[in-house]
């Protein structure tokens, strides 16, 4: 946990928030996610709120252990690897853009009357974009052919629902993954070497992944 605080801190007000839902009566539950969500409604009234609230809240308290493991999975080796300072960039930097523009492709469908106007309230909370955009920035941290192998398999994780369903959820996702994998520059040093932090593995020279 030392090595990878931001990822257990988030982690940890996850939980928190988690059980504030699980304990809320009837409807305080359903008021207190949207009043967080990244809606159209609350960017407009509320945008810092908005943005920064939504990232941590789960809609389903119940998935709390699943998110927990992801976290373990992607955030924490994302961490420790590249510093908390650079992994905090990577997620923040995905969770702001990928919903911005997945609300803005919202805004454009209700003015063009192809959603209800229902859609500017509806509940837009939870850690996946951040979550994507860890899984592709981690692709840098595999050695071949592994790193093809993942990359392909995250690529047709996230892309597969935004093709079929086309959603702005599925669209979120695949920006998230899209900016963890335009992240590569900040996995390398000024020096040529790999960046700071607690490896998977014992380097076997300056500059391997």
């Amino acid at each position: 946990m030392r090595s990878s605080p931001g990822t257990h801190l988030w982690l940890a007000v996850i939980a928190a928030t988690s059980l504030v839902l699980a304990l809320s009566p009837d409807g305080f539950d359903t008021y207190l996610l949207h009043r967080n969500s990244s809606n159209l409604h609350q960017l407009a009234h509320h945008p810092v709120r908005a943005l920064l609230g939504s990232a941590f809240w789960i809609q389903d308290p119940a998935a709390l252990l699943f998110y927990a493991v992801l976290f373990e999975l992607f955030h924490a080796p994302v961490e420790r690897w590249l510093g908390t300072p650079k992994w905090l960039f990577t997620v923040g930097t995905a969770h702001i853009v990928a919903t911005l523009v997945s609300q803005q492709v919202v805004l454009f469908a209700i003015t063009h009357h192809d959603v209800p106007r229902s859609m500017a309230h509806v509940v837009d909370i939870g850690v996946s974009y951040g979550l994507a955009a860890s899984a592709g920035v981690l692709t840098y941290r595999l050695r071949l052919p592994w790193r093809l192998l993942y990359l392909a398999g995250a690529v047709a994780f996230f892309l597969a629902p935004l093709l079929a369903d086309r959603t702005y959820t599925d669209l979120g996702h695949a920006l998230s993954l899209a900016i963890g994998l335009a992240c590569y520059p900040l996995t390398r040093h000024p020096d040529g070497g790999p960046p700071p932090g607690k490896p998977f593995a014992p380097e076997r020279r300056p500059g391997a992944h």
